[in-house]
């Protein structure tokens, strides 16, 4: 199985449309998740999340 997304690249969401980029994979279990991080508006800082791969888009 190879990765879609590589370290650094951005990411859509699916769900929301959010862009964001991509920190590291994490090996849970039988699928995948990624890490990755965004900069939230109204909190004016970086948030990280863990998102499954099959539910991101590569952004354009």
């Amino acid at each position: 199985m190879r990765r879609l997304f590589r370290k650094g690249e951005r990411v859509k969401d699916k769900k929301n449309g959010r862009v964001m980029e991509v920190i590291n994979y994490i090996k849970h279990k039988s699928k995948k998740v990624v890490k990755v991080a965004w900069f939230d508006l109204e909190k004016k800082e970086v948030r990280e999340d863990q998102c499954e791969e099959d539910k991101l888009l590569k952004a354009s």
